[in-house]
């Protein structure tokens, strides 16, 4: 039972952090490497340890830990290949461990049983591909890409690295295209600026942008960081680096509530919690008085604190409806 209550979890959230990538400075197409670790969740008090404490070592834990439950997954699929979710969900823990290329021989498994009818497979896939290939197109993931929009033409992943792909073949008015459809599907205001940038670039079009003076938040926003990084946490720090919004039980720091990932080039940025960010069923952010917020920089790109992250953290009432100021200063040791 254990196995799966991680299984669904990991189901449900980790393609939610692969949406919304970004292009690093070069205009080099990079997925975005911080997919959630979730398949500790319910089940590795160690790793709970990680993620809700960044300045506490783990515990040790009699749980299984994520290598093993992945096995135990691999080993059953071996019984049964015809478990669509179960390819698909072995897809994304390897992903997520940043084993590419067991990642791919899973998605193949998953298109292979849809007779690549789906466009979220296929586009799983196509972004394990590029992963493998440190964020460089090739053909067989821009075909990918290609095949997703014919089933999907909105999905916003395909659109997109299919964005991406056209401009890598010299189809930029193609790019254009397809970025602009996404940015009609209500992009994050942290990136609108970044697509449109490039979407003029490709219209031959001036690429300054006005960005809004103010960030409006989403209607069911519990609770607003204003999050920003201090001048030493920024100097030693890669742009690309993925930081991780917590927010936890200052009594029971562990599981998580909600948990948002960001990129730290975006930041300074206003980052907005909501119960569609929990990580627990029936954990709801908006049911607790009082929540500690922790911001960590993840140099590995997973969930699980290490020496020589960078964290901050303070603890606000979310119902307050005030946006509080988090500052990235602090080390992990």
């Amino acid at each position: 039972m254990t196995l799966w209550i991680i299984l669904a979890l990991l189901s449900s959230v980790a393609l939610a952090f692969i949406v919304w990538p970004l292009y690093k400075s070069s205009g080099r197409l990079t997925p975005l490497l911080a997919v959630v670790i979730v398949l500790a969740v319910g089940v590795s008090a160690a790793l709970y340890n990680k993620i809700g404490q960044p300045n506490v070592p783990s515990g040790g834990g009699s749980m299984p830990d994520s290598q093993e439950i992945v096995a135990s997954l691999a080993e059953r699929l071996e019984n049964e290949p015809d478990d669509l979710d179960g390819w698909l969900m072995l897809g994304r823990s390897y992903q997520s461990m940043q084993q590419y290329d067991d990642a791919i021989a899973a998605f193949e498994k998953a298109v292979a049983l849809e007779q690549g009818q789906n466009a979220q497979s296929l586009t799983a896939l196509a972004i394990a591909l590029l992963e493998q290939h440190g964020g460089g197109m090739t053909e067989r993931a821009a075909s990918l890409f290609e095949n997703a929009l014919a089933l999907e033409p909105t999905n916003p992943n395909a659109l997109f690295y299919g964005g991406g792909a056209a401009a890598w073949r010299g189809d930029t008015a193609l790019a254009a295209d397809r970025w602009e459809i996404l940015m009609r599907q209500d992009a994050p205001p942290e990136i609108q600026d970044m697509l449109q940038r490039k979407i003029n670039e490709w219209r031959g079009l001036p690429t300054e942008v006005e960005l809004p003076t103010q960030v409006e938040l989403p209607t069911d926003a519990i609770v607003a960081i204003s999050l920003s990084l201090s001048d030493a946490a920024r100097a030693e720090l890669p742009a690309d680096a993925t930081v991780y919004v917590i927010a936890r039980d200052p009594a029971q720091p562990s599981p998580p509530i909600a948990v948002s990932p960001r990129r730290l080039g975006e930041l300074p940025v206003v980052v907005a919690l909501s119960d569609r960010n929990a990580m627990v069923a029936g954990r709801l952010l908006s049911a607790f008085q009082e929540v500690e917020i922790v911001a960590r920089v993840s140099l590995s790109g997973t969930p699980m604190a290490q020496s020589g992250d960078w964290f901050g953290s303070l603890i606000t009432a979310p119902k307050d409806g005030t946006t509080v100021n988090l500052v990235i200063d602090q080390r992990v040791p």
